[in-house]
C-alpha cells in the first residue's frame, strides 16, 4: 500500500511538472495562434486555391502554416476553403499544414524531445503533403470528390466579412481585445485534452513497467537502439493506433510522445504517433459528417498510409547522417520540475501577459465583439466525458500532491 501512495504522488508530481514546463510555451503558442486568427483574412485563400495544381498545394501549404490552429478548426476551415472551389489536394495540404507546420506544437516538442524531433516535425509535414499528393494522383479518386463537394453543396453559404487590413487593425486595442478573447476561447477548446494528457503521462510515467512497452513495441528498450525494418514498421503502425485509442489532441499527446521514447520506442515510432492527430476517430466521425463515410475512410487511409511513409524515411534520413536522437536525453522521472531557473520566470512573463490579454478582452474592451471562426461539430457525448474525465484527473492530482508533500 505505502507503495501505491508513493507511485500515486510520484505520478501527480510528473503530470503537474511536465506542466509547468510547458506552461509558457503553451501561453506563447495560443497567443500567437490568436493573433493569426484575427489578423489573417481567410477570402484570399479560398480565391488562390482551385487553380493550378503545384501552385494551390504551395498556396495551401502556406496558409495552413499562417492559419496554425487545433485540429476542429483545422477541420471546419478545410471544409470551407473545399466548398468554396479549392481542390481536393491543396485542401488536404491547408488540413496538413495547419496542424502538423504549427508553432506553438514545434516549441513544446523542443522542450520534452529535442531539437531532432522539431526537425522531424517539421520536415515530416511537408513530406506528409507531398506523399499525399502522390497517392492522390496514383487513386484519382474523381468520383469521391465530386460527391463531397455535392455533399456540401446543400450547406448554407458563409457570408461573413473577411474584408480587413491587419496593418490598421494590429494597430488598434480593440483588435488586441479580439485577441484576448480568442486567447481565451483557446484554451477552452483544449483545456480537457490537455489535463488528460498531462495527467496519463504522469501515470503512465510512474505506473506502468518498461516490459509492457517492450510487448506492444517490439523489442523497444532504452538500451536498444539498433531496430530491424521489421521492428521500425511495427512501431509506426502501433504508434498511430495507440493516438487512436486515447482520443487526445496533439498539444496533450506530446508528453505522451516523450514518455514513449524514454522507453526505448523507435524515432520513427514516436514520429508516427506524434503525426496521428488526424486519424483518431472524432476526426473521422466530423470528416463522415461533411464529405460521407467513403471520403472520411479514404482521408483516414491517405493519411495513415503517408504518415507512415513519413515517419520511415525520417528515421533513415535521420540515421544516415547520424542525427537519431537518444532515448536517453529525455528524462521523465526523478527529475525536479519547480526551482527557480529560466522556466519560473518565463512562466511568470506569459502569466502577466496572459492577464492583460484577458482584462483587455473581457474587462476592458468587454462590449468588443469577436464572432468565434468555424469550428468542426464536436460529439458531446465524447466531450462530456472527456469533460469528466478531466475533472477526476484533478482530483487525482490533488490527492497525489497531498499524499507526496503532506505525508
Amino acid at each position: 500500500m505505502n507503495s501505491f501512495f508513493k507511485q500515486w504522488g510520484e505520478a501527480a508530481n510528473t503530470s503537474l511538472g511536465f506542466f509547468w514546463m510547458a506552461l509558457w510555451a503553451f501561453i506563447l503558442g495560443y497567443i500567437i495562434s490568436s493573433m493569426i486568427q484575427v489578423f489573417v483574412t481567410e477570402k484570399r485563400m479560398q480565391k488562390s486555391m482551385g487553380k493550378n495544381e503545384g501552385k494551390s498545394i504551395l498556396l495551401g501549404t502556406f496558409f495552413g502554416f499562417i492559419s496554425s490552429s487545433c485540429s476542429f478548426a483545422a477541420l471546419a476551415s478545410t471544409k470551407s476553403i473545399f466548398k468554396k472551389g479549392a481542390s481536393f489536394v491543396s485542401s488536404i495540404a491547408f488540413l496538413l499544414a495547419s496542424t502538423n507546420l504549427v508553432i506553438e506544437l514545434g516549441i513544446i516538442i523542443s522542450i520534452f524531445l529535442g531539437w531532432q524531433f522539431v526537425v522531424g516535425e517539421y520536415l515530416g509535414g511537408i513530406l506528409l503533403i507531398l506523399i499525399s499528393w502522390a497517392l492522390i494522383r496514383i487513386i484519382n479518386p474523381k468520383k469521391l470528390i465530386e460527391n463531397a463537394r455535392k455533399k456540401l453543396e446543400n450547406e448554407e453559404n458563409d457570408t461573413s466579412n473577411n474584408s480587413k487590413n491587419w496593418k490598421q487593425q494590429i494597430k488598434k486595442e480593440e483588435s488586441w481585445a479580439r485577441v484576448g478573447k480568442k486567447y481565451k476561447m483557446e484554451w477552452q477548446m483544449v483545456w480537457k485534452d490537455v489535463t488528460v494528457g498531462f495527467t496519463i503521462a504522469g501515470i503512465v510515467a510512474a505506473f506502468v513497467p518498461d516490459s509492457f512497452f517492450q510487448t506492444l513495441f517490439i523489442n523497444s528498450g532504452p538500451e536498444n537502439t539498433d531496430f530491424t525494418f521489421i521492428e521500425i514498421l511495427e512501431h509506426t503502425i502501433v504508434g498511430p493506433v495507440a493516438a487512436f485509442l486515447t482520443f487526445i489532441g496533439s498539444m496533450g499527446n506530446i508528453p505522451l510522445a516523450a514518455l514513449l521514447f524514454s522507453k526505448g520506442v523507435s524515432f520513427a515510432g514516436v514520429i508516427a504517433f506524434i503525426f496521428s492527430d488526424l486519424v483518431v476517430f472524432p476526426v473521422l466521425r466530423i470528416n463522415a459528417k461533411y464529405y460521407g463515410w467513403k471520403m472520411s475512410l479514404f482521408i483516414v487511409f491517405l493519411l495513415f498510409t503517408a504518415l507512415i511513409g513519413a515517419s520511415l524515411i525520417l528515421h533513415y534520413t535521420f540515421d544516415l547522417f547520424s542525427i537519431l536522437p537518444n532515448p536517453s536525453q529525455v528524462k521523465i522521472q526523478n527529475q525536479e520540475y519547480f526551482k527557480v531557473n529560466y522556466t519560473l520566470f518565463l512562466n511568470l512573463c506569459f502569466l502577466g501577459i496572459s492577464g492583460f490579454l484577458i482584462y483587455l478582452g473581457f474587462f476592458k474592451k468587454k462590449d468588443i465583439d469577436y464572432s468565434m471562426s468555424e469550428m468542426a461539430p464536436k460529439s458531446e457525448l465524447l466531450e462530456t466525458i472527456l469533460k469528466y474525465t478531466a475533472f477526476i484527473c484533478y482530483l487525482w492530482l490533488a490527492g497525489g500532491l497531498t499524499v507526496k508533500y503532506f505525508f
